[in-house]
């Protein structure tokens, strides 16, 4: 499970310093043409490297972690738990420019809930790493079916790629979807009609 959670990433002793961070910024400054020694830029590699620990703390997260809690007391409720619309920015892992849509995830549970806001904190870690859309939307789905263990998994992407918006062809307003449907959504048709049916609208 591991291998599906946490990507490989740099080890301590192999990932720069702050210092080394910081000048990485100031050559990137040059290359793209400006001076980093001029006022309006000598902060700026101190603000990019501040920014890139709030945009890639998923590299820190264990998302398992946030479902080992679940509740037992649900009154026998066995029908799917949507949540709609948890809102997500990341960043393209070709081009390292910001990824901006939201996901929606449904569940069977099986016996055991968890809460509602700890799914969201699922989707929080994956997406705060350099991605693909494709990629997490399958991370999402492999951790919600190894910490709970539900009949059913369903989960939709719709996003706006700035490396397809802003560059390269430039095609604004452009958004990209992706699903997975596990177990129940997957065997049962009516299940996932249910499911798209209740997010209709909300996508984009």
């Amino acid at each position: 499970m591991d291998a599906i959670v946490k990507r490989p990433q740099c080890s301590e002793n192999l990932r720069p310093t702050r210092q080394e961070a910081e000048e990485a910024v100031k050559t990137l400054i040059k290359w793209a043409g400006d001076n980093p020694a001029r006022e309006g830029l000598k902060e700026t590699p101190k603000r990019v490297v501040k920014s890139y620990e709030e945009f890639f703390s998923g590299y820190d997260e264990d998302p398992l972690e946030f479902l080992e809690k679940t509740f037992a007391e649900v009154e026998g409720y066995e029908d799917m738990v949507i949540v709609r619309d948890i809102k997500f920015s990341s960043h393209c892992e070709h081009h390292m420019v910001p990824v901006i849509g939201k996901v929606h995830v449904a569940y069977v549970p099986s016996g055991r809930v968890v809460g509602l806001s700890k799914l969201a904190r699922v989707v929080d870690a994956f997406a705060k790493r350099l991605q693909t859309q494709e990629t997490m939307t399958a991370q999402i789905v492999n951790t919600i079916e190894a910490g709970l263990k539900p009949k059913g998994i369903a989960v939709l992407i719709d996003a706006s790629h700035q490396c397809m918006t802003i560059r390269g062809v430039s095609k604004r307003g452009s958004s990209t979807i992706t699903s997975q449907f596990r177990g129940a959504f997957k065997d049962d048709p009516r299940l996932e009609h249910r499911f798209l049916e209740a997010i209709q609208g909300r996508m984009g």
